[in-house]
């Protein structure tokens, strides 16, 4: 398949050197284009858990004059194994290059995968497998947004863009037919999924979000992001709570900055509350939640406390009407769906190695009807030049017509049983019986048939 991976990840390598390692921004894009120089197509997949090259090695012909015959019977240009070795040496050497490193001070924390290895690593990390956190989706957005950088600098032969397709058809069979993503294994996460279970009319409800510090933020972030209806935003820095707002609005949502003195008035409007702040006192107490459930019609309210201590006074659980859930509440769920998790993992592996036998057959049959092409135009021009010459000494006053036909019937058998004999000779040589019995049966088979 001539698919090689070189790269780090959270497992091999420290965060220090990762953070060295990191392709992002216009680096990117250059080094898409340097890397053409020793690839057949690139991409480039760089997070704060990874950095990796998938690439395909060019492909080396064995001869000029006749194509070589694969294992399997296939005829085509082959790469060698020692070749790919070199190449994947050139990419390491440019890596360490590009980012002013020795290789030997980042060889150690390198890993490399090869044909069918480097397809099953591909498909682990496309479906979540190797993350840092289980099942955890965002990798496939992010291996989605590097292809479309590859896309943009060229940097994707036909090939690599098929194998890709297979990739991300795979991944997604992985994640629908398995439940290894289906339970919530982060605090952001678990918030959004009780809201989902909670409210079925999003677009009518209000999220308020008390403090907006970086686990508030991405709490707004998912919950947001199920489409409610609005954001306010309740932050002693004023100009915290802005940024935080500006962000949310830039992805089209609802939102509003009121002053944290304001909170007792605010939380009236609130179906959804998440709080996360750093205050050692109470900030939403079971008076002012009474008072507001009144204002409402005593309307449903979640409250989500992710601050420690606490921010919501605990005895507000004991409300009618009122969802209180404590950090703790939520990591006791998280521990679960780990759990969970691993075991759905399993199905996941045992799924990911089928698909990858599927697609490696597909690959297979995809790249013989290439081979098969290819060795047909090869043998035809061989035949038309031979039939050319054979033409023109027609023409000539000498020539004598049974010499000539004889003469091109023993070239042609020549040229058409070259390949097959070369090959039978080299099975011989090394002793693979089952190749050269493949051979003959194979031309054998062919002879009976066409009588």
């Amino acid at each position: 398949m001539r698919l090689v991976v070189i790269g780090v990840n959270h497992k091999t390598a420290p965060v220090v050197l990762r953070e060295r390692l990191a392709l992002v921004g216009d680096d990117v894009n250059i080094a898409l284009k340097q890397l053409e120089a020793f690839t057949d197509g690139s991409v480039i997949v760089s997070t704060c858990n990874r950095t990796e090259i998938y690439a395909l090695v060019p492909q080396l012909v064995e001869s000029q004059d006749v194509p070589s015959m694969s294992a399997n019977g296939a005829v085509g240009a082959q790469t060698s194994s020692a070749a790919i070795s070199d190449h994947i040496l050139k990419i390491k050497a440019w890596l360490a290059d590009f980012k002013q490193l020795s290789l030997s001070e980042i060889d150690p924390y390198l890993y490399v995968h090869r044909d069918t290895h480097a397809l099953t690593h591909w498909l682990r990390v496309a479906a979540g497998l190797d993350s840092m956190i289980l099942g955890e989706p965002q990798i496939l957005g992010q291996i989605k947004r590097s292809v479309q950088l590859a896309q943009e600098q060229k940097a994707l032969s036909n090939q690599l863009g098929w194998i890709i397709d297979q990739v991300f058809a795979a991944a997604k069979r992985v994640r629908n037919e398995t439940q290894v993503g289906a339970q919530a294994v982060s605090l952001s996460y678990a918030a959004a999924k009780l809201v989902t279970q909670i409210f079925d009319d999003l677009p009518s409800r209000t999220l308020l979000v008390v403090a907006a510090g970086e686990m508030n933020r991405l709490v707004a972030t998912h919950i947001a992001g199920l489409g409610v209806g609005r954001v306010i935003i309740c932050n002693r820095n004023p100009e915290r709570a802005e940024a935080l707002a500006v962000e949310l609005r830039r992805a089209g949502h609802l939102v509003e900055v009121r002053p944290l003195q304001e909170l007792p008035q605010v939380l009236a409007e609130a179906d959804i509350v998440s709080s996360c702040s750093g205050s050692m006192d109470v900030l939403i107490d079971k008076t002012m939640t009474l008072r507001a459930l009144k204002h409402r019609r005593y309307q449903p309210m979640l409250m989500i406390d992710l601050a420690v201590p606490r921010d919501i006074d605990s005895t507000i659980s004991r409300i009618d009407d009122v969802y209180l859930y404590s950090v703790d509440d939520l990591q006791h769920v998280i521990a679960g769906n780990i759990e969970q998790r691993r075991q759905a993992a399993v199905d996941a592996e045992l799924l990911v190695s089928q698909l990858v036998v599927e697609m490696d057959r597909s690959f297979q049959v995809r790249q013989v009807g290439k081979d098969i092409q290819q060795y047909r135009a090869h043998t035809q021009d061989q035949v038309d030049k031979l039939l050319h010459e054979s033409i023109a000494k027609l023409q000539q006053d000498n020539a004598s017509p049974e010499d000539i036909i004889i003469e091109l019937s023993r070239r042609l058998t020549q040229t058409l049983t070259h390949a097959p004999s070369k090959l039978m000779r080299k099975a011989a040589r090394e002793g693979d019986s089952e190749l050269l019995d493949f051979v003959v049966s194979g031309l054998q088979e062919a002879h009976r048939g066409r009588r």
